[in-house]
């Protein structure tokens, strides 16, 4: 009786660390794990803006082209890429990109150029951009874009001129607004599809009907920051579905979007932009 219980304490002393020799044995094989690489991988932000320069983009300017800016319309000055408006164009990504979270942080600056001087200050973060350097307008690429324009930060439109078949299109809920231009994003609104610049605008939830194209005009909803002060834009650009925030609120949202991944463009529309942050973060 002695002797087995003797044995028997041995074994249940063993056993653990038996275990923990095998452990030690087998686990190298998974350490490698590729999925929990992959996770941490993705997880990780990437600075879009490196806050010295302009590497990872390139500049496309109208009647111009790639790489050629001459009036310096895209610069980076103590930080923040400055785009002055002086000509229309765009900064582009030298990346296509996929399934993500973008954040921009921006402010209107102070100069206006023809022919939107007095205008609302204008300009737009294009994402899923395909094609040809200025294939509209011969300015941007076909895209989808998130407005950045005064008193309708988050209104969707398809960078496509009309009755081209570029492979565009989302679909959302909106309604008509009396008084408003487009349609108006509303989760219990019926069913919409748009596929070029003329089907119409996806104005964010809320817009505000007496909208006017001047200059810092802002609503009574507060969710754009006052001229001069920072905002933060976030699309979250997940499979086909691209959901837009402002300054943390939501303002629109789509699905069945086509096409699904492609370049990042902002552009220059006629007015004075400062952008301090552009991060992506793959998902």
């Amino acid at each position: 009786m002695y002797h087995r219980k003797k044995f028997f304490t041995l074994v249940l002393f063993a056993l653990p660390l038996l275990g923990c020799i095998a452990m030690v044995c087998f686990f190298p094989v998974f350490a490698t794990d590729v999925t929990v690489t992959d996770k941490q991988s993705k997880s990780k932000t990437i600075h879009l803006f490196n806050g010295k320069n302009l590497n990872g983009w390139y500049t496309f300017i109208k009647d111009r082209g790639k790489n050629m800016d001459p009036k310096g319309v895209f610069t980076v000055q103590e930080g923040l890429i400055r785009i002055s408006g002086e000509e229309w164009g765009c900064i582009t990504t030298t990346e296509e990109y996929e399934n993500y979270i973008i954040e921009v942080e921006f402010k209107t600056g102070e100069l206006m150029f023809e022919p939107r001087i007095g205008k609302a200050f204008d300009t737009g973060l294009l994402i899923h951009s395909t094609g040809e350097d200025g294939a509209y307008g011969g300015s941007w690429m076909h895209s989808i874009e998130a407005n950045i324009i005064d008193g309708g930060c988050g209104d969707f439109i398809i960078v496509v001129p009309k009755g081209t078949d570029a492979g565009y299109s989302i679909t959302t809920t909106a309604k008509q607004v009396q008084g408003v231009s487009g349609l108006d994003y509303d989760p219990d609104a019926v069913l919409v599809t748009i596929t070029d610049i003329a089907s119409t605008r996806i104005n964010r939830i809320g817009r505000d009907p007496q909208w006017k194209d001047v200059a810092h005009f802002r609503d009574k909803t507060g969710v754009e920051k006052p001229p001069g002060e920072w905002n933060v834009m976030k699309c979250i650009a997940e499979k086909d579905t691209i959901t837009v925030f402002l300054n943390g609120k939501l303002v629109n949202r789509a699905w069945n979007v086509k096409p699904q991944k492609g370049r990042i463009q902002i552009q220059s529309e006629g007015a004075e932009f400062f952008f301090k942050r552009i991060d992506l973060t793959p998902l």
